[in-house]
């Protein structure tokens, strides 16, 4: 096979691409190899800054989005691009004073008020729709721990009196379409409630233990399609009422719990083929730990694809703290057109963690129409990075914890990781 030497100099790479047409499908590939000629060499400090909190760049590096100091307002750049150059060796003194201005590489397109004024804007919270240049929001007042107990709310499980999501068409600032929840909580932080995938948001009540699923249309709103927590399929409250006789006082496990506890106790009961041992086995096994199903609640959900949900069960205490390494979990994979969990594994399970290794990409779940997610660097695609996890697995003083400590980030949280080419580890490694 005949390998192409890759020129240094960029002039060389722009003719060679007047010559040479990429293999189909490589196209993105080939632009992104030219960043090896573009790479940062110099840092220029104490620049002219607007007083903004700034959040992060869209994938696509078409808008940088910061907010106000006071959280109200959102801003919006356009990066301007090479502005500057230098022949040889940088230096201050060679740059003129507008080199050291926010303005000369970043032009502002608008700033739009967004919270009232008992509201804040969540800054940790942001999530980009590239096909559509969306962006999403979201907004809260403040966190109350003294909430009084209120029907179907997880006790233990703060309360936030109003959490808003706003979808912005980032070209121009028009606030496109808005999603409220009252006296719920929803994990704002780093963006860990919400979840995107292609044209589907999925959002976590951790209150009401319900995933909100929702369809952004073309047009910009935000159609619900979707509620699974109390009931699985949207005729489940509809038959429950009708069955149920009036005089029944009782009440029932969520519909997500009656699947997850349905699937431990057939996978129990298949552990064991001789009928007389499947009891005993049944006793120890499930319902000696039957109340510790029962008490599980949902800490986090993500998209594998269209049709799967990869959801995170815990205690009450691990789904509102931070740090969640040493508390017992479940991963368990549930099929939203079929409602059922499909496999369920503890968060020290050899099985998943080996999954994990191979098919890391999949956890992601890069949509199929975004042009540089496919592009992140791991350790299921490049030698290197599984190489340096092997090294720290086999220096762990315990697999165990090495384990639980690896699952401690599943599900990831949406649009963690930069497509940037100067983390691609096939170009800069």
């Amino acid at each position: 096979m005949v390998r192409f030497f890759r020129s240094g100099n960029v002039a060389s790479r722009v003719f060679d691409r007047q010559l040479l047409s990429p293999r189909p499908g490589a196209a993105v590939n080939t632009i992104r190899q030219f960043y090896e000629n573009l790479v940062p060499s110099y840092t220029i400090y104490d620049i002219d800054c607007p007083d903004y909190s700034f959040r992060k760049f869209t994938d696509d590096g078409k808008y940088l989005v910061a907010f106000s100091r006071n959280h109200q307002d959102l801003i919006v750049y356009r990066p301007i691009w090479l502005t500057y150059s230098c022949t040889e060796e940088c230096d201050s003194h060679d740059l003129p004073p507008k080199a050291k201005k926010f303005d000369s590489f970043f032009k502002q397109l608008y700033s739009i008020p967004l919270a009232s004024s008992n509201e804040y804007i969540c800054k940790d919270f942001f999530l980009y729709m590239e096909c559509h240049q969306f962006g999403l929001f979201a907004t809260s007042t403040a966190q109350s721990n003294d909430s009084t107990a209120t029907e179907g709310a997880i006790h233990g499980v703060p309360s936030i009196e109003k959490i808003t999501f706003y979808l912005v068409r980032l070209e121009d600032g028009v606030i496109l379409d808005e999603k409220a929840f009252c006296n719920d909580f929803i994990n704002l932080a780093h963006s860990i409630g919400a979840y995107l995938y292609e044209d589907l948001l999925c959002i976590v009540s951790l209150r009401y233990q319900t995933i909100h699923i929702l369809q952004i249309r073309d047009s910009g709103n935000l159609v619900e399609v979707r509620r699974i927590g109390a009931f699985c399929r949207e005729d489940d409250e509809l038959f429950l009422h009708s069955h149920v006789q009036s005089g029944y006082g009782g009440s029932f496990l969520p519909g997500i719990k009656q699947r997850l506890l349905s699937y431990i106790f057939r996978k129990t009961w298949n552990e064991v083929p001789d009928q007389t041992l499947r009891v005993q086995h049944l006793k120890k096994k499930f319902y000696f730990h039957f109340q510790d199903y029962v008490d599980l609640i949902i800490w986090k959900v993500q998209f594998l694809d269209r049709h799967h949900l990869f959801i995170k069960f815990g205690s009450v205490d691990g789904g509102v703290s931070r740090s969640t390494d040493q508390n017992l979990a479940f991963f368990a994979v549930y099929n939203m057109e079929t409602t059922d969990i499909v496999s369920l594994y503890q968060n020290s399970s050899e099985e998943l963690y080996s999954l994990f290794e191979q098919f890391y990409d999949h956890f992601h779940a890069n949509p199929q129409d975004s042009s540089h997610g496919k592009f992140i660097s791991s350790h299921s695609n490049d030698i290197h990075a599984l190489d340096q996890l092997r090294t720290i697995k086999n220096k762990a003083s315990s697999s165990s914890q090495f384990v639980k400590k690896m699952m401690a980030s599943l599900p990831y949280t949406c649009q963690s990781q930069s497509p940037s080419p100067y983390f691609d580890l096939s170009l800069f490694s």
